[in-house]
């Protein structure tokens, strides 16, 4: 058995978001804290379901309320991270320290400079004949394309974590990264 199975008898006796919670990917929490209100001493799907017929309606009730506390607390500490980030953004955005200001522009700049080079190497190397700078160029592709896998990935996140300083300036409120797209696209489908 599984919380999810739980859950559906805590539904049924009147306890939605505590049922709800036993089902989704907090249940293991939802089941300490309602194991703890009944007294069961093996907080297990098994020994809870086994106790819940017996349970006062109060005992689950308790449960319940002890639930909403931890969510509450936990929805309060990621508004205060939220708040504190954006504070920062702020802050980092009417700076007007030059590294701040200038280290990702610079850092681009000498990516597509060095990729430059190397090309004009490669392509002087091919026109002069030079087989033997080409054989050592081709021995290090493997070295380049991680160094430079590595060097582009970051100017990837520079780009993206610049748009999103832009758009938090230009509206007050962060706008959603990957990761709360990917979250927001799995659970929509849920």
């Amino acid at each position: 058995m599984d919380w999810a199975d739980l859950a559906k008898q805590v539904i049924a006796l009147g306890a939605p978001m505590l049922g709800t919670a036993l089902g989704g990917p907090l249940g293991g929490a939802a089941g300490k804290i309602l194991s703890d209100a009944l007294g069961a001493s093996v907080p297990t799907p098994e020994v809870v379901q086994a106790s819940l017929p017996a349970a006062a309606p109060e005992r689950i009730a308790e449960a319940e309320a002890r639930w909403c506390e931890a969510v509450r607390a936990e929805a309060e500490a990621q508004r205060t991270a939220i708040a504190e980030t954006q504070t920062t953004i702020r802050a980092e955005l009417a700076a007007s320290d030059p590294v701040q200001r200038w280290w990702r522009p610079v850092y681009a700049f000498e990516l597509t400079a060095e990729c430059a080079a190397l090309w004009a190497v490669l392509v002087h190397e091919f026109w002069t004949g030079d087989v033997a700078t080409i054989n050592a160029l081709i021995g290090a592709t493997a070295l380049l394309v991680a160094y430079w896998g590595f060097r582009f990935g970051v100017l990837g996140v520079y780009v993206s974590g610049r748009t999103r300083e832009k758009v938090c300036a230009a509206t007050g409120q962060d706008s959603p990264g990957m990761i709360d797209r990917l979250v927001k696209a799995v659970v929509k489908k849920k």
